[in-house]
């Protein structure tokens, strides 16, 4: 996608799953790739592979975030693209067993992590008169699942954050949107599985896209072609989007 080449992407939750498909992705279409995570030597490993900005960040600390959009801007330049895909599954419990500790930060990471992400890059963005944000949603963020009262609330509030912020910002030109991708081969479905808990968890693990569906969809969604889903989440098990995006005939 030629309109994507020289542009700067900047993707959370980039050490594996889909959102190391989506460096892969963007890097492929041209794009200078930043890449958060925890995980500082797996995002070192996949920045040389395709030569983009390893950032080890937490998203769930403010500061850390702002200060990582800093250095991205600094190295690469203003970022034109925010993929908000760091996420966690944990805990998968009930709520008379959840940790409340681990439930916390389940909020932290999904929600908050969100709202981190928006709130460094959307001020330049919205004073540039450009920019797109796209947050990994779920259908998790609008169907109640038993176990993951943590994973649903956070999600949901992922969605609405993302609708308010397409209310406030495409008036100046910035392009908000969300990705429900469906279920997807990655370690989270590993987690699921091997819970024990809810419908999900029973699927055959055949039925699950790869990951690198929902990384083309992203790369997609960056063009004009996708701006009819503005303020809204692309449903990826829609099969009139996968026709648009190219993934089936």
């Amino acid at each position: 996608m030629s309109g994507l080449a020289g542009k700067v992407v900047a993707i959370t939750g980039a050490s594996r799953g889909i959102g190391a498909e989506a460096a892969r992705a963007f890097a492929a279409a041209g794009a200078k790739v930043a890449l958060l995570a925890r995980s500082a030597d797996a995002i070192a490993a996949l920045a040389g592979e395709v030569g983009g900005l390893a950032v080890a960040c937490d998203v769930a600390d403010a500061g850390a975030v702002a200060a990582a959009v800093a250095k991205i801007e600094t190295d690469l330049g203003p970022i034109d693209i925010l993929i908000n895909n760091a996420g966690m599954i944990e805990p998968i419990a009930r709520i008379t067993d959840a940790s409340p500790e681990e439930w916390g930060r389940d909020i932290d990471v999904n929600l908050k992590g969100v709202f981190h992400g928006m709130h460094a890059v959307l001020p330049g963005m919205i004073g540039r008169r450009s920019g797109t944000i796209i947050t990994v949603s779920s259908g998790a963020a609008h169907n109640p699942l038993e176990g993951w009262s943590a994973y649903c609330t956070s999600k949901a509030g992922a969605a609405m954050l993302t609708r308010v912020a397409h209310l406030e910002a495409a008036g100046s030109g910035v392009r908000i949107m969300g990705l429900s991708p469906g279920t997807v081969a990655t370690e989270m479905q590993v987690k699921i599985k091997a819970s024990g808990i809810n419908p999900v968890s029973q699927l055959d693990p055949s039925v699950h896209i790869p990951a690198d569906w929902p990384a083309r969809a992203l790369v997609w969604m960056c063009s004009a072609d996708a701006d009819d889903f503005l303020g809204m989440e692309v449903q990826l098990r829609d099969d009139k989007v996968r026709r648009r995006v190219g993934l089936i005939a």
